[in-house]
């Protein structure tokens, strides 16, 4: 027979392990998605029917990396967001609980989708030098001041967050393959300048308030409109397809955000 000892060692064990919690699971961290169409996933085909007009959808980069990382979603970006509307419409969204927030933002002040409008047409009838000009004097003097100012926003709602501010690509490998646009080489040249431009402001923003940036440039050589394989669309049906990353063009993305996350 056990000693009497022995069964009050037992019995305190049993006791102690009905009394002490169980093992302690980390709490999944807060995931809060702001920007344009380029975060929305816009170019991927495939949305999320309650996103409407906003065409968010679950081949976007944050979509992929919130499953990635086991993250409660808030999924705020929506297509055609300029910064004003992610300071009224998507910061409400963010607030002291969020862990992560990524945020890409400007295109759209910069007129991305007219400057491609304009610039694909023939030299004849479009202006793209006097667009591209416009678009680089708002890159240059307007965008940063706005940039600072949300990024300001950011922090202030989120001020232990971890942000990550993304870029955008250059469009253009330098051949136009698709018909109905007519891109001359040296129009191509001065667009994907444009975009570094673009780069060069919003990192300088995000390094000033405290932000990592993630710059797709490099990955996506060899892979923009007419690349093999092409993750940038070109001209497509319907038209707000164009210019922006398919589905393999957004996972690409997504394996660039998720270590910066």
């Amino acid at each position: 027979m056990k000693s009497f000892a022995s069964l009050l060692s037992a019995a305190a064990l049993g006791a102690a392990m009905v009394l002490s919690p169980g093992v302690a699971h980390a709490a999944a961290p807060n995931y809060v998605a702001l920007g344009d169409s380029y975060a929305s996933g816009v170019g991927t085909r495939s949305y999320i029917d309650s996103s409407g007009s906003c065409q968010r959808s679950t081949k976007a980069y944050p979509y992929i990396d919130a499953a990635r990382i086991g993250a409660n979603l808030t999924f705020a970006a929506c297509s055609g967001a300029r910064v004003a509307d992610v300071t009224t419409k998507q910061l409400p969204s963010l607030t002291s609980a969020a862990d992560i927030v990524s945020v890409q933002v400007g295109g759209n002040d910069a007129g991305f989708s007219s400057v491609i409008t304009e610039c694909a047409k023939p030299s004849w009838l479009g202006d793209c030098t006097g667009a591209v000009a416009n678009a680089q004097s708002i890159i240059n003097n307007t965008l940063p001041g706005r940039l600072n100012t949300l990024y300001s926003s950011i922090r202030s709602r989120a001020s232990s967050a971890e942000v990550v501010v993304v870029g955008y690509p250059r469009l253009f490998n330098g051949t136009d393959c698709n018909a109905g646009t007519f891109f001359s080489p040296t129009e191509m040249t001065r667009l994907n300048a444009t975009a570094d431009l673009l780069n060069s402001k919003i990192s300088a923003s995000a390094s000033a308030a405290g932000f990592a940036f993630v710059d797709p440039t490099t990955k996506f050589i060899g892979h923009a409109v007419c690349g093999s394989p092409e993750w940038i669309n070109g001209l497509s049906n319907p038209v707000t397809e164009s210019y922006h990353p398919n589905v393999t063009g957004q996972a690409a993305y997504a394996d660039l955000v998720r270590p910066a996350l």
